[in-house]
């Protein structure tokens, strides 16, 4: 599953430079999948939803830093934890009840994101 960040985040920012998908980003930021992937133009990503890599996402939160779930892997094929929660002072990078994935698929999904 992915993780989420919690309305009790205090916005220090050290769960940022921690992520090896650049999922993680400052509340009212713009997002999009091809930062710090290798993803670019359209690609189908591997929920099936097609989508142009470059093309900027929607803030998920405008107060607080937020995770997008589509590029979370819960850091698996980088790190044997989420680094996110590893470095959070206020433990508020916890499981996404809401996007709930397998190992397979979230391995999946960083070597989509990243190609060898």
């Amino acid at each position: 599953m992915a993780i989420i960040i919690t309305d009790e985040c205090i916005n220090c920012g050290a769960c940022e430079p921690e992520c090896p998908n650049t999922a993680i980003y400052e509340g009212a930021d713009e997002w999009r999948y091809a930062d710090g992937t290798s993803l670019d133009g359209n690609v189908v990503l591997p929920d099936g939803k097609e989508v142009d890599a470059n093309d900027v996402q929607e803030p998920i939160s405008d107060e607080v830093y937020y995770i997008a779930p589509d590029k979370c892997t819960e850091c698996m094929g980088f790190h044997e934890e989420p680094q996110c929660a590893a470095v959070c002072p206020v433990d508020c990078c916890v499981p996404d009840d809401d996007h709930v994935e397998t190992e397979e698929v979230l391995l999946a999904k960083q070597r989509f994101m990243h190609p060898e």
